[in-house]
């Protein structure tokens, strides 16, 4: 076990090609990440075999507790590693046991990339004394557990995967070009047209939303060839083009993944969404990407919920509910725990008693 040498260009690129190669990496596990988050601070765990070869990484980022003087590590979709490899998995944690005292953390988190039926492997993850929720409830977990995907689309052509979906998904795809909708790959520049909508899909759908500056940060930090924007925009003859709906999505470790979506409030009609969806789709074959990740689905089971119409639509293109296994946490300080625990409860309570007065008095407002 090691842990990473900022300094040493030469590991730095070797671990990079590592992770980018590897059927369990992630584009939150690639070095370039904790340039987007440039609020934690970062650090990472290298395994080797015998050969001097990586068989194993792990990138922490790290997140400064204030008042407590302590921090929270975590390994977003990590580690990189073979999930059957005991020896190098518990390499790994032998190495995030010494960054956790390096940076005082009080707990440790990673969420491996392995699905929650296979069984065996959470037992082992336990086994290594971490604590997991079976089944944890949608919208606990920081990333996403229940996600669509279209699974082994590489060597496939356009024509073939698009006899997958459903008819009206087919038709509804080469119907927005008949009706003025073209989808371009963009760079920064379509940040103007792409953030309104997204605040509009925010207030229309009830999530909050990052401010345009982090998805500019993303696009700066992952490169053209891993990130890209996506907006399509409704042409009219005479008249400016109107930007319809956008996504932001990357390309990373053979896999590409829908992370951020937006859409116009107006225009639905012309299919956007259909048209932005199958050329990100083909974005992911031009390097012959083995997945394209529709990412989450909440509430999927529920037909009354609200978002059941997320979930709707993603079918239409005929993938499959990939349900990743979600959250280990190891505590190394369990005192300063239950006192964090304790302040954030304070903190929540605080915020949802504001929010309830803020809906009474819009609702006396109204009713004056």
């Amino acid at each position: 076990m090691e842990i990473i040498n900022k300094t040493d260009r030469e590991q730095l690129k070797e671990y990079e090609a590592f992770v980018e190669g590897h059927v369990n990496g992630s584009f939150m596990q690639s070095l370039n990440w904790p340039k987007v988050k440039d609020n934690w601070g970062w650090d990472a765990v290298i395994s080797r075999g015998e050969d001097g070869k990586i068989r194993g990484t792990c990138l922490c980022i790290i997140k400064r507790i204030p008042v407590f003087g302590c921090t929270f590590l975590y390994a977003p979709h990590g580690p990189v590693c073979d999930f059957h490899d005991t020896e190098t998995l518990a390499d790994l944690f032998e190495g995030v046991k010494e960054l956790a005292q390096k940076h005082k953390s009080y707990q440790f988190m990673w969420d491996p990339c392995f699905e929650e039926k296979d069984t065996d492997l959470t037992e082992q993850f336990r086994g290594m004394g971490f604590t997991h929720t079976d089944n944890a409830p949608e919208l606990t977990t920081i990333q996403a557990r229940n996600n669509y995907m279209l699974r082994n689309i590489h060597d496939k052509t356009p024509d073939e995967v698009m006899k997958t979906f459903k008819s009206d998904w087919r038709n509804r795809i080469r119907k927005a070009p008949r009706k003025g909708v073209v989808c371009k790959a963009c760079g920064k520049e379509a940040l103007d047209d792409f953030y309104p909508m997204m605040i509009a899909t925010g207030q229309r759908d009830g999530f909050s939303i990052r401010g345009k500056e982090y998805f500019a940060k993303m696009l700066d930090a992952l490169g053209e060839d891993h990130c890209r924007l996506f907006v399509c925009y409704l042409e009219q003859e005479g008249e400016k083009p109107i930007p319809v709906s956008g996504a932001l999505a990357t390309r990373y470790a053979g896999k590409t993944s829908y992370v951020y979506g937006a859409s116009s409030n107006h225009h639905r009609n012309t299919y956007p969404n259909y048209l932005m969806q199958w050329t990100m789709i083909n974005w992911a074959m031009e390097t012959n990407d083995y997945v394209y990740d529709f990412m989450g689905i909440p509430f999927y089971t529920d037909e009354t919920h609200p978002n059941y119409g997320v979930y709707k639509f993603k079918k239409g293109f005929n993938g499959e509910v990939v349900t990743w296994v979600g959250e280990f946490f190891y505590t190394f300080m369990p005192a300063r725990k239950k006192l964090i625990d304790k302040a954030q409860q304070m903190v929540e309570a605080r915020h949802m008693k504001h929010t309830q007065e803020l809906i009474e008095n819009r609702n006396t407002d109204t009713d004056a």
